[in-house]
């Protein structure tokens, strides 16, 4: 049976093994065993917990706030990717930030184009590369190598840019393709994707939820319950569907979208530089490693959405943004202020925020 989570049919299909887990309730411990090698990351997973009233406030305040960028650049997603891989793309986004963006470029490429590409989301992990398995389905369900369009929401440092671009080399040497490892993402801010529709830290409203908005699926997983020729895993927290807000959101910056093509038609491509952000990047981190003596990279989570996943999933040591009156954080400093995380101010910081990983050493 394939399985869509809670989207449509047409929306995805994500190329997930649903499992079940016994979850880590003890952050600290799970993080400590990340840190120290005793575990990957991609083997665990921290139960799911709805946001409360007053987060939920947030995260309508900051979809309504940042809807019509958003929708602009799902356009200029859309046109990109247009040019470059033409009416044949296949749409495969990265589970699980990726899922709504490839959604709502599918919904417009089919609006405004009359093309109806497939859309599948398969999964990606630090470290371990991409699901060799999904992408074998998806050759074999007759998509041309050529066609395949990797989707994510951002950058952050550009991990999985990188992590993409090595795991789809070696499967192209292996069975003789040439897929294109390019990255296509809404916000670049690594400078390492090889598309992008802005080059700006902005509040992709997504980003700030966890499962309710993409699909009711979890993170992937890939640990012992993973066997040979399965795809990696995922949980379906399907208990959470009355809270589900997937198709929602998909619908919502879809008619956005719409309405904005409609009074303005294509809006004009994103000038910022690709070298400009690598500069950016590579700057902010080694002054983030001076300023707090931090040694692991992995330990620094530049950006909005990479700060939001932080305070979500991990054991943050501090919060760092540029403006603590801007409307954009306001959901990091509720949840700093939920954990008892301490928020720095930086006004020179490039990005409106960053967090911090606690360190297993210091713990």
């Amino acid at each position: 049976m394939r399985f869509h989570g809670s989207y449509r049919p047409d929306d995805v299909e994500f190329l997930l093994k649903p499992i079940g887990i016994a979850f880590i309730e003890d952050s600290a411990h799970k993080e400590a065993l990340i840190q120290s090698g005793q575990r990957h990351y991609s083997e665990m997973l921290s139960p799911e917990r709805l946001p409360s009233a007053h987060y939920m406030a947030l995260f309508r305040r900051a979809h309504a706030a940042n809807r019509e960028r958003l929708a602009r650049d799902c356009l200029r997603l859309t046109r990109l990717l247009l040019e470059h891989y033409g009416s044949g793309l296949t749409l495969v986004s990265l589970a699980r930030a990726g899922t709504p963006v490839g959604a709502i470029v599918r919904h417009l490429v089919s609006r405004l184009h009359g093309i109806h590409p497939a859309h599948y989301s398969v999964s990606i992990i630090r470290d371990r590369g991409i699901d060799t398995v999904a992408l074998r389905e998806i050759l074999a369900r007759g998509h041309p190598p050529d066609s395949i369009a990797f989707i994510d929401g951002w950058t952050g440092k550009g991990v999985i840019s990188r992590e993409l671009s090595g795991a789809i080399a070696a499967f192209n040497t292996q069975y003789r393709l040439r897929i294109d490892s390019g990255l296509n993402v809404l916000a670049d801010l690594a400078g390492s994707a090889a598309r992008a529709a802005s080059g700006e830290d902005y509040l992709i409203a997504s980003s700030i939820l966890n499962a309710t908005i993409s699909g009711l699926v979890s993170r992937s997983i890939l640990n012992e319950a993973i066997y040979p020729g399965d795809y990696h895993g995922c949980v379906h927290f399907e208990q959470f569907s009355a809270h589900d807000l997937s198709r929602w959101f998909v619908d919502d910056v879809v008619d956005a979208a719409m309405d904005l093509h409609k009074r303005e038609g294509e809006p004009p491509p994103d000038e910022s530089s690709p070298a400009e952000r690598v500069a950016i990047s590579r700057a902010c981190m080694a002054a983030t490693h001076k300023r707090y003596g931090i040694i692991d990279e992995n330990l620094i989570k530049p950006g909005i959405g990479e700060a939001t996943r932080v305070l979500l999933r991990r054991v943050p040591e501090r919060v760092v943004v540029r403006d603590a009156a801007d409307e954009r954080v306001a959901h990091l400093l509720a949840l700093a202020g939920e954990k008892q995380v301490p928020i720095d101010l930086d006004p020179a910081l490039p990005y409106h925020a960053i967090s911090i990983i606690r360190s297993h050493r210091n713990a």
